[in-house]
Parts: structure tokens; C-alpha cells; sequence
């Protein structure tokens, strides 16, 4: 398996949980879960898949079990680096990231405020064009999840139209879901198509996708055969693990670690086989459940605790990961959350994740608000100040300058400050701290009127007239084939 990498020359700020000791338990429990226990995926095609390279496979009940043999030749298979292209070059993530994790919007929620009226309401087309703008013209926003479900297309597709309408306003890498293998295939037709052919974008992929496990440890047919697709195709895949302590997993935090881990594991398993040196993500987005209300709850501490975990174990098999989530609204827009619950969120950010979700996102993922993606964007601007690279090698320690200098005296008339001061300090940007401290409705008044101003004067370089209408097209091809 892969060496846990290192940034040489570099200090790395980094929240870690697991002792070594506790990384091998997780990694030893997690084979011995694939290998006895198994897993339940219910696509014939992807268990026959399994069959082939070596897996236990009962038909009668679908469960695969997956010998160490397999899990440890996928973990070699995977490539521990890789890029999320965009449509303009200077937009691609390069994996895994230096410094501060690149930031993403929430993803997939059921309803968004109304910019003008505050109005909780279902999203169409336009607004998703909107959202995808904006996050095309915020600094924090690195890549494009989508960020709200749209209500006006059919909604078998709408994860279709999501992508395509993501490519034609926002030149950010986007990363999409998918729930079958057809559709995955006219998404890898839309993406190749933008890219400039099938092998361009197996070269440069401008969009990934999450399949998400259904915890405890099962794969649906439809996701699991759109990843086998993806993989064959290089469209780089994320395991979306949601396990919920005391929910989909057992109530330990140690048990759900298990769970997400042994999930992860399993769905490399899936893609390498598909094809091997796939690109594939090391992806959680579990927490407990909260046992007064059954939802999930990402600002509990323990969700630090499993991020963190998550981030180790990847770091551990040399993957690529998204294993923690960003962004300050709570039920309603602004900052509504308390010092604890926000420590959640801040804490996670340290876990070591390559790739951060949450950006515009209210009431766990439920909801969003461009207003909401304008305030957490600004946040996150000063916020990843604390997870940048720093320098600690010989020329950092500036041994020359501090005998120039001398005993006692003062270092801020030295050449050598006003040379480093700004890449080495950070300075605070007042109008953010005076927004952040604001009266809640001043606050979301002033984000709600940036997204605005943002909307109106930002353009994106549109796509070749001829592929917009090809995409179009194709996208009416597929509706009317579902329709017979």
C-alpha cells in the first residue's frame, strides 16, 4: 500500500485523533469486516465483477465477501495523486493538497431561500445557474457540488441537467451524483463532449461524482453500477460513506470509524476492479445521529473525532479524501451558531481532508442560500489562514538576520521583514470583520445584496455554441427514451 506522503520543508497545522496503535485496530477490524461480514451490493454485474478478481460472492444473498489479498491490491491499484480538471486550467485541483483544503459548496439540498424575499422555496434551472455562477465568482469556492436538487425538470434526471447546467455557468472542476449506469454514461457523453472527445476527458476530467454506500456496509445497483462506469471511463469517484453512530452504524465512535473505513475500502475495491488505476476519493460524511431527533448531527464533537479518524486512515493508504464539512448557518441563514457548534465545523477543517463541502449550506444540509454562500465564503477566506503551508527549513530561520540584528533590538526596520511580512502574517480584512460582526439581519442584509451585485456584474466565458447545442440535444434524446 502507499507511504503516508509529506510536504517536505513544510509545517502543517492538523487536528490528529488515532494513535498508531488505533489507526492498525481500525485497519485490521476493517478487513476482518470485509473478509467475514462482507458486503451487500445488488447489482449482479459488479458482484460478478467481484467474482472475477477473486471475491467470495453468494448470489442467493448478494453479499461479496473481499479476502485482504483484494482490498490490499486495490490500495496499490489506486493512485495516490490525480487531478480535478475544470474547464479553465487554472480552476484544476491538484490531489492531494498542500495547505488548505479546497472548498466546495453543500451538496444536493431539498429547498433554498428566495434572494429576494427570504421565502423558503423549491429551486428550477435558473437558480441552479445562478448558484453555480456564484460559486464561479467566489475566491473560496475551488470546485462546483450541486448545491440544490431543481424541481422543474423530471426528476429521475435531474442530476442530467445539474451537470450540464453546471458546465455551461461555472468553469470550475464540478463533481455531480449519479443513481444509474445509463446515466452515467450520458454524463461521461456531456463531459466529453466539453472536454473535446472520450480520451480528453479520461486525460483532463472536468467533473467526479459521489456514489454514496448505504450504510451499514451495502452498495445499491444503480450508484455502484454508475461508479463501475465512471471508473472505466476516469471520472474520478467519491465515496460518499454517511454512516450515523446509533443509526446506520453502531453507536461507538470507534464502530462507525469501522464502518465508514471498511465502506471506503470496499468501494476501492469496486472501482479498481472496474478498472484498474482508477482515480478514486477516500470520502465521509458521517456523524451521529442525534438521539432526540433522529437527524444527523454534524456539530456534535464526536463528528470532529470521526473526520479526523477518516482523514488518518486515508492519509494512511496514500488516498486522496473529503472527510470534513465547512459553513456557519444553522436552521436560518447568518451566524447562528454557538462557540461549540462552531468548533465543530473549525476543528474539522484541521482533519486533514484534501476536500471541504458545506459552503452556502443550512439546517444539516437540507437547505441553502446564495446570501448564506456569499457570508460562509468570506469566512473561509480568513479561516484557511490557519491551514496554510509554513516554511520551517534554514533559510526560515533567518539565523543570519537575527545576528544582524543583534540582542535586544528591533527586527522591524530589518530589510528582511518588509520582504516576508505579508506572505508570512496574516492581516485581517477589516470590512470581513465588520460584516462578521454585524446584527444577524444586517449581516445576511449585506451578504444577500453581495450576491446580488456578484450575479449582475459577473459573466462567465460561455461554451462553443455548437456544444451547448449538442448537449441540449442530447439531453432531449435521453428524456424522450425514459419517456417510452
Amino acid at each position: 500500500m502507499h507511504p503516508t506522503r509529506e510536504v517536505v520543508d513544510m509545517a502543517l497545522a492538523r487536528f490528529g485523533f488515532l494513535s498508531k496503535d488505533e489507526e492498525d485496530l481500525i485497519h485490521e477490524k476493517s478487513l476482518e469486516v470485509l473478509d467475514g461480514m462482507g458486503v451487500l451490493v445488488r447489482s449482479k454485474h459488479v458482484l460478478s465483477m467481484l467474482a472475477d478478481a477473486g471475491a467470495v460472492v453468494d448470489a442467493r444473498t448478494k453479499v461479496a465477501k473481499l479476502p485482504e489479498d483484494i482490498v490490499r491490491g486495490a490500495l496499490k491499484d489506486a493512485p495516490g495523486d490525480f487531478h480535478l480538471c475544470a474547464r479553465e486550467r487554472e480552476n484544476d485541483i491538484a490531489l492531494p493538497t498542500c495547505g488548505a483544503p479546497h472548498m466546495t459548496t453543500d451538496g444536493l439540498t431539498v429547498y433554498m431561500l428566495d434572494l429576494d424575499t427570504g421565502e423558503r422555496r423549491n429551486a428550477i434551472g435558473k437558480d441552479y445557474a445562478d448558484f453555480a455562477r456564484l460559486a464561479d465568482a467566489l475566491d473560496a469556492v475551488d470546485f462546483f457540488w450541486p448545491i440544490v436538487t431543481i424541481s422543474d425538470v423530471r426528476p429521475e434526471g435531474h442530476n442530467l441537467h445539474e451537470l450540464w447546467t453546471a458546465f455551461k455557468n461555472c468553469t470550475l472542476h464540478v463533481q455531480g451524483d449519479c443513481t444509474s449506469a445509463e446515466h452515467a454514461r450520458t454524463m461521461i457523453e456531456l463531459g466529453a463532449l466539453v472536454a473535446g472527445g472520450a480520451e480528453e476527458l479520461r486525460r483532463r476530467p472536468l467533473f467526479s461524482c459521489a456514489t454514496d454506500p448505504v450504510s451499514p456496509l451495502s452498495f445499491d445497483a444503480g450508484p455502484v453500477e454508475a461508479q463501475a462506469e465512471f471508473a472505466r471511463a476516469g471520472v474520478p469517484v467519491l465515496c460518499h460513506s454517511m454512516a450515523m453512530s446509533g443509526m446506520s452504524s453502531p453507536v461507538t465512535v470507534a464502530g462507525t470509524i469501522v464502518t465508514l473505513n471498511s465502506e471506503n475500502l470496499a468501494s476501492t475495491v469496486i472501482s479498481q476492479c472496474a478498472s484498474r488505476g482508477a482515480p478514486h476519493i477516500y470520502g465521509s460524511c458521517s456523524a451521529p445521529a442525534d438521539m432526540m431527533t433522529g437527524s444527523i448531527n454534524f456539530l456534535a464533537p464526536e463528528s470532529v473525532f470521526i473526520s479526523a479518524a477518516a482523514g488518518q486512515m486515508a492519509r494512511r493508504y496514500g488516498m486522496p479524501c473529503m472527510v470534513a464539512n465547512w459553513g456557519m448557518g444553522g436552521k436560518g441563514p447568518g451566524m447562528r451558531l454557538s462557540m461549540p457548534e462552531a468548533f465543530s465545523y473549525t476543528l474539522g477543517a484541521f482533519a486533514g481532508s484534501d476536500l471541504v463541502s458545506g459552503i452556502g449550506g443550512l439546517d444539516s444540509a437540507m437547505g441553502c442560500s446564495m446570501g448564506q454562500m456569499v457570508l460562509d465564503s468570506i469566512l473561509w477566506e480568513d479561516f484557511r489562514s490557519f491551514l496554510r503551508d509554513v516554511a520551517v527549513d534554514a533559510g526560515a530561520a533567518a539565523l543570519d538576520v537575527l545576528q544582524e540584528v543583534g540582542h535586544g533590538n528591533s527586527f522591524l526596520a530589518h530589510p528582511h521583514t518588509a520582504r516576508n511580512f505579508r506572505k508570512e502574517l496574516h492581516i485581517w480584512n477589516k470590512d470581513h470583520l465588520a460584516l462578521e460582526t454585524m446584527p444577524p439581519s444586517d449581516m445576511m442584509a449585506e451578504a444577500d445584496r453581495t450576491a446580488k451585485r456578484i450575479l449582475d456584474q459577473h459573466e462567465v466565458p460561455p461554451l462553443d455554441n455548437h456544444i451547448v447545442e449538442t448537449g441540449d440535444l442530447l439531453l432531449k434524446v435521453r428524456e424522450r427514451k425514459a419517456l417510452r
